[in-house]
C-alpha cells in the first residue's frame, strides 16, 4: 500500500511491506532506477523512518476501528 501526499515541495510516500525480502526485491525494480536518476538529476533529499507493527493492548485496541 502506498499513499502520497503533496504539501508544498514535499511528498510524504507510506510503504507496507511483509517483510525485508519484499523490500529487497521492490528496490530492485527497473521503477527504482527510475528513481535514483531522478533524485541525482534533480538534487531531491530524502528522510527514511521504518517502523514496525506492535500488538496492542485491549485498552489501546478499544480506541481504534478497523
Amino acid at each position: 500500500m502506498s499513499i502520497t501526499v503533496n504539501l508544498s515541495e514535499t511528498i510524504l510516500l507510506i510503504d507496507s511491506w511483509a517483510n525485508q525480502e519484499a523490500i529487497d526485491k521492490h528496490h530492485a525494480t527497473p521503477m527504482m532506477d527510475t528513481i535514483v536518476r531522478l533524485r541525482e538529476k534533480y538534487d531531491l533529499h530524502m528522510t527514511v523512518e521504518r517502523y514496525s507493527a506492535i500488538e496492542m493492548s485491549e485498552t489501546e485496541n478499544q480506541f481504534i476501528r478497523r
